[in-house]
């Protein structure tokens, strides 16, 4: 994971999401637990309980799960199908984009030009 600049990895099993193995799962639950790294199972130490999104699912109710479990990756599963991960970053990068774009736009409008 740390070769790879990853901080969360999805866990299949038969073809369905069973989890998600995070950086903090390593930190909490292995390497806080006294688990030895090089036998403990991921099965073992990876999150169960997960919370998924749907492509419907709107920036803000992503937000509110961060927020609410502490969490930094949300699986995106499309008719039990996983289609994708956004992250806490991800979604922060989003809003900062927008709210950049917005501030241009107002500030277009007040100095008398009009942005289309």
């Amino acid at each position: 994971m740390v070769h790879h600049h990853v901080g969360a990895v999805l866990v299949v099993d038969a073809g369905r999401l069973a989890g998600i193995f995070t950086e903090r799962d390593v930190l909490q639950r292995v390497v806080g637990a006294g688990l030895d790294p090089k036998t403990a199972r991921v099965a073992e130490v990876m999150t169960k309980d997960l919370v998924t999104l749907t492509p419907g699912s709107t920036v803000e109710e992503a937000m509110e799960i961060f927020t609410d479990r502490r969490c930094r990756h949300l699986p995106v599963l499309e008719d039990g199908r996983i289609i994708g991960v956004i992250s806490i970053g991800d979604v922060t990068r989003w809003t900062v984009d927008s709210h950049r774009a917005e501030a241009e736009h107002l500030k277009n409008y007040i100095s008398g030009g009009l942005s289309t």
